[in-house]
Formats: structure tokens, C-alpha cells, sequence
């Protein structure tokens, strides 16, 4: 039976990028995907610069950019008092511009640049189990194809890269080391003919608004407020609420986007607080959702999902290629990710709490704006990883890894 490096649960955005990485370092890869591929996704779409600096890096920017979708050339802010500031995406770190790509296109593209390195990815299959050696250390998954057919893929490391809900996360029984106590509830929809050359955020009473350009010439206009609020406000109806709510974060956009063209269905999203799980174990780990959720106000889950693969891939090459015990290297991986993730933790989880004012809101952004400047920091001073694959007979991983 074919042993593999490291199985990925999860093909999206985190598992896919932590596949890739892994491939091009040499390691067998394996990645189960319980949808088809290309399958669309509830998302805010907008990548921050350190998540378009990692598609630099890893020499896929260019692909998104040729697939149409468009540059972001400024960030402007709407404030409850009537004021608004626009800022200009300076070129730093290697970026000049910001993109905010459909999932169908970005989660594609990650795959199929994970398959180009050697990964082998298995869609429409669902997790049931892990495989445990006698000492109980996990050693891959048992699965179960659109056919019924039963899989046992064992592994040196299995990663759950499979969202908030993560079937990984429950098996292996990740403690929740971090719990916050805010949450968003969100109703967005697509919108054609909308004119904006950017991201445009509003803040107003009890309720934010974005505008996010995206893929085909559509816009996506997300409203949101306190979870706890938002039943009140959705009793009138969806559409309603979603005028209302837009009415509150800004009255100018509410104009705009009903003098707009054809706007799309509207999708929604409850929400739910914010948590940083344990993500590592003996012989498994956590990425993206799976093990770090934070509400989708502040618009970062994508960004740090790119960037956690790559912390993750790292310790994961760290430890069976270099020496490094596992449960030192994943141990590191975590408090890398912690420290990076922390303060903007918690400055989403005070944005989310919908209880600011305009000068207690333009703190909270500025903690923000600083916080991802950090992150920017940490990545620049990482390698290019532009290799497409290892070659052949050359890997770098070893399926006798040591246990941890």
C-alpha cells in the first residue's frame, strides 16, 4: 500500500497551498476534497498584501491577473460622521496592487498548481476516520468515494485543512486554546455595473458595508452587523435588511448600488465567534479555519490562510528532511502563527463588536493596518518559492519519518 508524506483534508485555499508547497519540496501528497473542484464558496474575496505577496512569491500572481481579475488601486473609508479617507496601494514588498478573485477561480488555480507539483488530488471524497498506529498516533485517514468505495490513505502527517467545521480537528479532538466572544452576521450579493477602481469599507451605526471588486465585472457588496442583532434586523426580509443595513453603514453606497445594474441573489452567513484551536499533534496538524477562525470583518481569512500554509509546509520539511524533532518544528509553526495572528485577533474581535465610535473605531483600524504590516515583515524575510517541482527521485521526505 502507498504511503504518503503528509494527507491534506481540504483542497481550498489553505489546503491546496500547503499541498503545493509540500509537493515542490519533494514530499508525496495527497489531498481529499469532499467537493468538486472549482465549486464556488461563501467568501469576502479581498486578499490583504501579504496574501497577494504570497501569490508573488510562489509565482501564481500572474495567472490570477491573467484570468481577469482586476487590480486594487486604493482602499477608501466611510465613517459614521460623513467622513471618508482613501488610501493608495503603494508598491511594497513586491505588490502594487491588491486582487479579490472568486473562490471558483483562486481555489482552482491553488490546485491545480498543487497537481502541477506532484500532488495528487482526490475530489468528491469525504473523511470517516483516522488511522492510528499501536502507540495512537495518527497515520492518515479512511475515506469514502462518490462510489461507496472505501480508502485507507496512510501518512507520515495528516493535515486538516478543512474549515471551521473541520472533520480533522473533531477526530483528533483539537482543544480550543483561544475562544473570542464576537460575531458578524453578513448578507452579500454580486452587482454588475458598479463603479469602483476599489476596496470601499464603511462603518456606521451598528453596521459595516463593503464594496470588493471582483472577477467579471461584478462587484460583491457584503453589509453585516452583531449576530446577535440580526435576527431583529432580517424580520422584514432579506432585502430589507440588506437596504437597511447598507442605509446604516453608509447612505451614499445605498444609492449607489441601487442605481446600479443586475444585482445577484443574496447569500448569507450567521456567523459565529472567533477561536485559535491547538494545531498540532502526534502525527497530525491544522491550517487555515481548521485551526485559527476569526470573524470576516477585518477581511483577512484568505491572507492568513496563505500565509499559515507556508509556516506549515516549512515546520512539516523542517521535521522530516532536517532533523528537527515534529513536535518541536509544529510547536514552532503554532507560535509563529500566534504571534503573527494576535493583535489582530483581537482588534477583529473589538471591529465585530460593533460597539465603537468614530475615534475608538480609527484606533482599532490602525492596530489593524499595523498588524498586517508585521505579517508583510515576516513573509518578506522568507525565501521565493517559484519551483514548479521537485525532481524526480529527489524528495526530501521520507514516509519513515520519525514519530512525535
Amino acid at each position: 500500500m502507498k504511503v504518503y508524506d503528509v494527507v491534506i483534508v481540504g483542497s481550498r485555499v489553505a489546503g491546496a497551498s500547503t499541498a503545493m508547497l509540500l509537493a515542490r519540496a519533494g514530499a508525496r501528497v495527497a489531498v481529499v476534497e469532499r467537493s468538486r473542484l472549482g465549486s464556488d464558496t461563501l467568501s469576502t474575496h479581498a486578499l490583504m498584501r501579504a496574501g497577494v505577496l504570497q501569490l508573488f512569491r510562489w509565482g501564481l500572481l500572474e495567472r490570477l491577473v491573467s484570468a481577469g481579475t482586476p487590480s486594487i488601486a486604493s482602499a477608501q473609508f466611510h465613517y459614521g460622521d460623513g467622513a471618508s479617507t482613501r488610501v493608495s496601494i503603494r508598491r511594497a514588498a513586491g505588490v502594487d496592487a491588491l486582487y479579490a478573485p472568486r473562490r471558483y477561480l483562486l481555489d482552482r488555480l491553488l490546485a491545480d498548481a498543487a497537481a502541477d507539483a506532484g500532488a495528487e488530488i482526490l475530489p468528491e471524497m469525504t473523511v470517516t476516520g483516522m488511522l492510528h498506529d499501536d502507540s495512537g498516533r495518527v497515520r492518515g485517514v479512511h475515506a469514502v468515494d462518490r462510489a461507496g468505495r472505501v480508502l485507507e490513505l496512510p501518512a507520515v502527517t495528516t493535515v486538516g485543512a478543512d474549515g471551521i467545521r473541520s472533520t480533522v480537528a473533531d477526530l483528533v479532538q483539537a482543544p480550543v486554546i483561544r475562544r473570542g466572544r464576537s460575531a458578524s452576521s453578513v448578507l452579500y450579493r454580486y452587482v454588475a455595473g458598479l463603479p469602483t477602481d476599489g476596496y470601499e469599507w464603511a462603518y456606521g451605526d451598528g453596521a459595516a458595508a463593503g464594496l470588493i471588486p471582483t472577477n467579471n465585472g461584478e462587484t460583491c457588496v457584503f453589509v453585516a452587523a452583531a449576530a446577535d442583532q440580526f435576527h431583529a434586523i432580517r424580520r422584514a426580509g432579506r432585502e430589507q435588511a440588506f437596504a437597511a443595513l447598507l442605509a446604516r453603514a453608509a447612505p451614499g453606497l445605498r444609492d449607489r448600488v441601487a442605481s446600479a445594474g443586475e444585482a445577484g441573489r443574496l447569500y448569507g452567513w450567521a456567523g459565529m465567534p472567533g477561536y485559535v484551536r491547538r494545531s498540532w499533534g502526534s502525527g497530525w496538524a491544522l491550517v487555515g479555519d481548521a485551526g485559527y477562525y476569526k470573524d470576516p470583518i477585518t477581511t483577512h481569512g484568505m491572507t492568513d490562510a496563505l500565509r499559515d500554509a507556508e509556516l506549515l509546509a516549512d515546520a512539516i520539511v523542517a521535521s522530516n528532511s532536517g532533523g528537527l524533532p515534529p513536535g518541536i518544528a509544529l510547536a514552532r509553526y503554532q507560535a509563529t502563527r500566534d504571534r503573527l495572528s494576535s493583535d489582530l485577533f483581537a482588534a477583529t474581535e473589538a471591529v465585530a463588536g460593533y460597539g465603537w465610535d468614530t475615534d475608538c473605531l480609527h484606533t482599532l483600524l490602525r492596530r489593524v493596518s499595523s498588524a498586517m504590516s508585521d505579517e508583510v515583515d515576516y513573509l518578506e524575510s522568507l525565501p521565493n518559492r517559484l519551483a514548479s517541482r521537485a525532481p524526480e527521485g529527489s524528495h526530501q521526505l521520507t514516509a519513515a519519518g520519525s514519530p512525535g
